[in-house]
């Protein structure tokens, strides 16, 4: 009988301590951030990367290389309606969201169709929509966050820092 008992105690310890693992927090936590715009809904959601004592820029990330704004999957946006994004036509659904990031230029920012992507796999092919975007130097910040600084009743800003 006892012999019987030892596999399965320990089977059991490793089946606990397998579901303890699996419990623990993600080093990105998810971030989601969503805004209406009349009667629009716009959401976002990503994984917050963390900078955790790193320069990201020139350093950890490479100027004029694509990358997603996030950690673990690709960001991604979803309207609730038809939009113009920088007054170009952009329809409702959900979109990857991607960008260029540039040291002395605009950055590039990237709709594409396939949203639900691992961060490092861009595809050129589901590219949806593109438009340049002017960055702005500002107050350091360790995690990664997306908000709405401005809403009108028919436009808004949205912005990562």
């Amino acid at each position: 009988m006892r012999r019987t008992l030892q596999p399965a105690a320990l089977l059991a310890a490793a089946i606990f301590a397998s579901a303890a693992c699996a419990q623990q927090p993600p080093a990105s936590q998810h971030g989601t951030v969503a805004q209406a715009v009349n009667t629009t809904v716009i959401t976002l959601e990503y994984d917050c990367p963390v900078l955790r004592g790193r320069s990201i820029f020139g350093e950890l990330l490479d100027y004029d290389v694509v990358w997603t704004p996030g950690a673990n999957r690709a960001t991604w946006i979803d309207f609730s309606a038809p939009m113009k994004v920088q007054g170009q036509e952009l329809a409702a659904g959900r979109y990857g969201v991607w960008t260029i990031p540039q040291e002395n230029a605009p950055w590039e920012i990237i709709f594409v169709s396939e949203w639900d992507a691992h961060h490092s796999y861009f595809s050129r092919e589901t590219e949806v929509f593109r438009v340049e975007a002017r960055a702005e130097e500002g107050a350091n910040m360790e995690v990664l966050a997306f908000y709405f600084p401005l809403v009108g009743p028919y436009e808004t800003t949205l912005r990562f820092h």
